[in-house]
């Protein structure tokens, strides 16, 4: 097998589509479909179940993926090795950050880097939190920015940043009109983030200080993203806890309302693995944060 079957196999893995996979990787899709084609001609073993027009990971497929991306992390390392022994400043800075982080705190800062070292290219994966961290742990990024504590061992954590969460609903909910109380937020109808999102958890131990438990709370949807939480509230009886940086675009049309109950500030961490030791282009990046 060779390293391109291994990429072609990754980026399938996580599209679960030819046309996608390829567009990512910057090629036709048939030079992907053969790529996978091959490797499971070579090896006897189906790598995944064509369901009509989809696609899903065989059992095979599942066990192989983590390897593969093992195979894909040390490539890439050997290859950035080889840029710091050669003393270039160049190559290929893998940054995975939480959805917050990576719409409203990131950008600015990658253009900034981005134009005054060119010859570095800079790739993101957004993900939430806990996505974030096992791409760090897993070698498909060297730098994570998450909203979360997390704690393990291997990551090494470092606060750049920080913001707050706050309680929003749509401009006429009745919570919008007077500041709510504990049993208000109880009987509430709520929309929040999937789990594994920095921005809930933080809500949820907010709420908690205040003694309102997720097993007290009417949580009728789960949305994926910031946008999509906040779109929900606008649309009637529910209220959600987002960031107020999210917040701030629907505060400025006037089609949500800031609820009056404080939830502590939280923090932006960064995630290094403590086992692998950065390149050149990551250190640079790093300190110029």
């Amino acid at each position: 097998m060779t390293l391109d079957q291994l990429r072609a196999f990754a980026m399938v893995a996580e599209t679960l589509n030819m046309t996608r996979a390829a567009e990512r990787l910057h090629l036709a899709q048939p030079s992907v479909s053969a790529a996978i084609a091959a490797l499971e001609q070579r090896h006897a073993t189906r790598l995944f179940d064509r369901v009509g027009r989809r696609l899903e990971l065989t059992e095979a497929g599942r066990l192989f993926l983590p390897e593969a991306r093992a195979v894909l992390a040390r490539a890439d390392a050997a290859g950035r090795l080889l840029d710091d022994l050669s003393g270039l400043m160049r190559g290929n800075v893998r940054i995975a950050a939480s959805q917050t982080v990576a719409t409203y705190w990131l950008p600015r800062r990658m253009a900034r880097f981005a134009t005054q070292t060119p010859q570095i290219e800079l790739t993101l994966t957004v993900g939430n939190s806990a996505q974030t961290a096992a791409r760090v742990m897993n070698g498909e990024a060297d730098i994570g920015f998450v909203e979360a504590s997390v704690a393990d061992d291997l990551l090494a954590s470092t606060r750049i940043g920080g913001d707050r969460i706050a309680l929003y609903a749509a401009t006429d909910h009745p919570l919008a009109r007077h500041a709510p109380t504990v049993e208000d937020l109880k009987a509430a109808h709520w929309v929040l983030r999937e789990p594994g999102s920095g921005t809930r958890d933080h809500a949820m131990a907010g709420l908690a200080l205040s003694g309102i438990a997720a097993a007290d709370m009417r949580i009728c949807l789960e949305l994926p993203s910031n946008g999509a939480a906040l779109a929900a509230a606008e649309a009637g009886d529910m209220i959600t806890a987002v960031s107020d940086l999210a917040a701030a675009p629907h505060l400025r049309a006037g089609t949500i309302r800031k609820l009056d109950w404080p939830l502590p500030e939280r923090d932006f961490t960064m995630l290094v693995h403590r086992a692998r030791i950065a390149g050149k282009a990551t250190a640079a990046f790093i300190d110029a944060l």
